[in-house]
């Protein structure tokens, strides 16, 4: 089912403390690698080189829009985590439908740790990480009225 979503850049002055212009030109748009996937593939926007027991941070350069009842969930690509123990630090990504409207334009961060013992190199233009759309539900009683008023983790901050 199709549903009124889509992936965009944000705007190069949201993503140019994390590359130049050249790099932000050539970001790709998440996209499926077949007609029944369910993950949208992320693609490096620069070389990643991941060694041993590190921890590294991408700037994807990506956003999403989409309709309040969806979410995005980030998780590695199933052949890295296979291989490399490849892991999002916080073990899967949530991307609500209003981040999109946060102050860094809905920047997606992936942030992953290779936990094996070999160095992987991932170039760039490769997938690294999938995003997947899902539908939530709320409860009969639900009565939330805030709105985000930052980006990454600021739904926990104190008010």
């Amino acid at each position: 089912m199709q549903i009124n979503a889509r992936f965009e850049k944000v705007s190069f002055t949201q993503f140019a403390e994390y590359g130049n212009e050249q790099t932000y030109n050539e970001i790709k748009i998440p996209k499926r690698a077949t007609e029944l996937s369910a993950g949208y593939d992320f693609f490096a926007p620069t070389d990643i080189t991941f060694e041993a027991g590190q921890t590294v941070t991408v700037a994807t350069g990506i956003r999403i829009v989409m309709p309040n009842d969806y979410f995005l969930m980030i998780v590695p690509r199933s052949g890295l985590g296979f291989k490399y123990k490849l892991r999002l630090n916080n073990t899967v990504g949530i991307i609500d439908a209003d981040y999109v409207n946060s102050p860094n334009e809905g920047h997606i961060f992936v942030r992953m740790t290779n936990e094996s013992d070999k160095t992987l190199e991932i170039k760039k233009g490769e997938a690294f990480a999938q995003g997947i759309l899902l539908a939530y539900n709320t409860t009969a009683d639900d009565c939330v009225t805030e709105q985000r008023k930052g980006g990454l983790g600021s739904t926990t901050k104190p008010k």
